[in-house]
């Protein structure tokens, strides 16, 4: 349920931040949303009186919060540069990394959990490619970007699962901390201007209650069940990104790509069963 929770608030501020990505630098959206939730979660942090970890437990959270900003860095612009209905999906192969771990602990997936993940691998190759009058078939647009997407949401999960078991807020806190040092390295470095105009400041606000409510939501799952099966299930979030999509900003699909979403997520739900 921790799970189903986070994805649907990962699905939601997913979203918001596509909106915001397609009006101002990627960069802001990130650094504005980031820096509001580690407010918020230094104020839980301080609030559950949680010993403070050491860097043993520091360090995985602060290398997840890294790979999850890449990951929303490259989300966030696929959304700006393609259909969120075709890159949602795609980025929700994400369970793959954690699995992989988990197999590499002992763990290996059911025999039902395997044919869900080759579901999902047909999905996603269904919903990522498109007509082209030259070659028959290309890659759709922002469809590498959600490949990067799913590579840091992955590594993310293996992350805040190695550093939530000593505290769930100061694994959160560890996380976005290092995500906003990350946005704003990455401005300094590019000589981004973070400046957005006001009428969107709520918009990114929102971003960021929304991420890091899933992210607490998520790194407090990790700590009642494998890294692999939160993963999965958290891996729905592209539910309520296209329902949004399509309730919001009337995204349509074709037949093939419907279908393909479908089928990705269905493998994800029998991962999760299984």
């Amino acid at each position: 349920m921790l799970a189903l929770l986070g994805a649907a608030a990962w699905g939601v501020g997913d979203f918001l931040g596509g909106l915001g990505a397609r009006r101002v630098h990627v960069l802001t959206v990130l650094f504005v949303s980031q820096a509001a939730g580690l407010a918020g979660v230094l104020v839980w942090a301080a609030v559950s009186r949680d010993p403070l970890p050491g860097a043993v437990d520091a360090l995985p959270a602060a290398a997840a919060g890294a790979a999850g900003l890449v990951g929303l860095g490259a989300l966030y612009r696929g959304f700006a540069v393609g259909a969120m209905g075709i890159v949602a999906p795609i980025s929700a192969l994400s369970p793959l990394v954690p699995l992989a771990v988990d197999v590499a602990r002992g763990s290996p997936p059911t025999s039902l959990q395997w044919a869900g993940i080759c579901l999902a691998l047909v999905g996603v190759v269904a919903v990522s490619r498109e007509p082209s009058h030259s070659t028959g078939t290309r890659l759709a647009a922002g469809a590498g970007l959600a490949v990067v997407a799913a590579l840091g949401f992955g590594v993310f999960i293996v992350g805040i699962d190695a550093a939530a078991e000593a505290s769930v807020p100061w694994a959160v806190v560890f996380a976005r901390a290092a995500s906003v040092s990350l946005a704003l390295a990455a401005a300094l470095a590019t000589r981004t201007a973070l400046t957005s105009p006001r009428h969107l400041l709520p918009l990114l606000l929102a971003v960021g209650v929304f991420d890091t409510g899933a992210n607490v939501l998520v790194a407090a799952a990790t700590t009642h069940g494998s890294a692999g099966i939160v993963a999965v299930l958290s891996a729905l979030y592209p539910v309520a990104t296209i329902a949004l999509a399509r309730l919001v900003l009337r995204e349509r699909l074709s037949a093939v790509r419907r279908t393909g979403a479908a089928i990705a997520l269905c493998g994800a739900a029998l991962v999760a069963a299984g």
